[in-house]
């Protein structure tokens, strides 16, 4: 009886979400025109691009191709194409406002004054405004509540909302108290809302195994908060049962201490790690984690806080280019050393004047700011974050065989990064999802 009850309650949702598939789905047969076309791994540029699409993954890509019989021709003009970009850092179902002050007030607010439905309806909107500006995967690593990131993945799966793809990680794995700040004990129970507590190896395993359960795709680990810090055999006994079953593990980890727990266990990628010492970035280029570099541009942090007066503003101004300026040394160390670096924005505020993903490209621009040559910034955010995520088989580059994740922008990304930030046409899986191009589609 159980068994027929589950069937037909999968029926039932399966046609549930056939009869909210979006109205729009691709024809038999695109075809993407475009004055160029580049190609991430290899630098080089293809004039009078052609990229031909069927049932959402690219079958033939080239210059001047003949076009097949009846196609759907769209001529974008003259643009330039790009494999879709992958945030592999984002927390879609959160959006701080700076007038409530930092982390602390706003993650409190979040937590205990927004319902599950709410976040997971805010997190819709958000990674809307990711897709519209060309980020068409992201991994979503946490602070969203109880499995929401999953629930989210699961809708954008199922066609009820249009975002990104997203790997979901569920709650992150964490010291006590997580990331928030000091909580009188009757509130502490706000914690098990965002983080899973570990303090030993098998606690840490069952954590792990739980996230599994709930439907992640990657575990995230706060290795340090102030003086809270996972051990090294904690984060061990999570890396150990995560790649068990094939799944990799990402790690918050800022400083010499929790940047070396994090490499020595082997984790997959270190997220931050705005201050980690040169021995920590070689154990990282010898066993291929990735640094998720998650800066930003000086000025980009006068807009969240809103300085009162001229005085202030000077200030602060000082004080966001010595962090950036230090950021970018950072980044550039790893960069000789050999650690490969993957975007992540970790844009989690509001920022006004910018949609969620207009804020998040930012980060490429910090990049290029830094010292980074133009193309390897866009392989940070293609074929590198496609690497990370062990999605190399489908999307971080327009080739044949992959999902058909292809945005438009003016300019040349491989001079000015910046021209990430004007997008005018994406396709996500052979649909398009915006085109501004004055060109149209026959």
């Amino acid at each position: 009886m159980n068994r027929r009850i589950s069937l037909v309650a999968v029926c039932l949702l399966s046609s549930g979400a056939a009869a909210q598939q979006p109205a729009s789905t691709p024809p038999a047969v695109t075809v993407v025109r475009a004055a160029r076309l580049v190609d991430p791994a290899s630098g080089s540029v293809t004039t009078n691009a052609v990229v031909i699409v069927e049932q959402g993954r690219i079958t033939a890509v080239g210059s001047d191709l003949p076009l097949p019989t009846g196609a759907h021709v769209i001529d974008v003009g003259n643009i330039t194409l790009l494999p879709g970009l992958i945030d592999v850092h984002t927390h879609l179902l959160q959006n701080y406002e700076g007038k409530y002050g930092g982390d602390d007030p706003n993650m409190l607010i979040t937590v205990a004054t927004m319902s599950p439905a709410s976040r997971a309806l805010l997190g819709a909107k958000m990674g809307r405004e990711d897709l519209d500006a060309g980020i068409t995967t992201v991994r979503d690593v946490g602070n969203s509540g109880w499995n929401g990131d999953v629930a989210l993945r699961d809708a954008i799966n199922a066609g009820w909302v249009v975002g990104p793809r997203i790997q979901a990680s569920t709650r992150a794995l964490s010291a006590a108290g997580g990331q928030f700040g000091q909580l009188q004990p009757a509130a502490q129970r706000l914690v098990e809302q965002e983080y899973a507590v570990v303090t030993t190896a098998d606690e840490a395993r069952r954590a792990t195994q739980q996230a599994f359960y709930d439907g992640a795709d990657v575990i995230k680990v706060i290795v340090n908060t102030g003086p809270r810090v996972v051990s090294l055999d904690v984060m061990k006994a999570i890396v150990d049962e995560a790649h068990r079953v094939g799944r990799r593990v990402a790690a918050h980890a800022i400083g010499d201490t929790a940047t070396r727990i994090a490499a020595e266990a082997g984790v997959s990628s270190i997220e931050h790690a705005y201050t980690v010492p040169d021995a920590v970035l070689r154990i990282m280029a010898d066993k291929g984690i990735y640094l998720v570099a998650t800066d930003y541009p000086a000025e980009f942090y006068l807009n969240l806080s809103s300085p009162e007066n001229a005085e202030q503003r000077a200030r602060q101004l000082a004080g966001a280019q010595q962090f950036a300026k230090s950021n970018g040394e950072r980044l550039l160390r790893a960069m000789r050393i050999g650690v490969r670096i993957a975007f992540g924005s970790d844009e989690y505020y509001d920022v006004p004047g910018h949609t969620r993903g207009q804020a998040s490209l930012l980060t490429l621009q910090s990049y290029q700011e830094a010292g980074m040559k133009p193309i390897d910034v866009l392989r940070a955010a293609t074929i590198n974050a496609a690497d990370l995520l062990g999605w190399s088989d489908r999307i971080g580059s327009i080739a044949k065989g992959k999902f058909a994740d292809i945005v438009g922008v003016d300019g040349d990304p491989l001079t000015d990064i910046t021209s990430l930030q004007r997008t005018r046409f994406v396709m996500k899986g052979g649909v398009v999802i915006r085109n501004d191009s004055e060109h149209v589609a026959r």
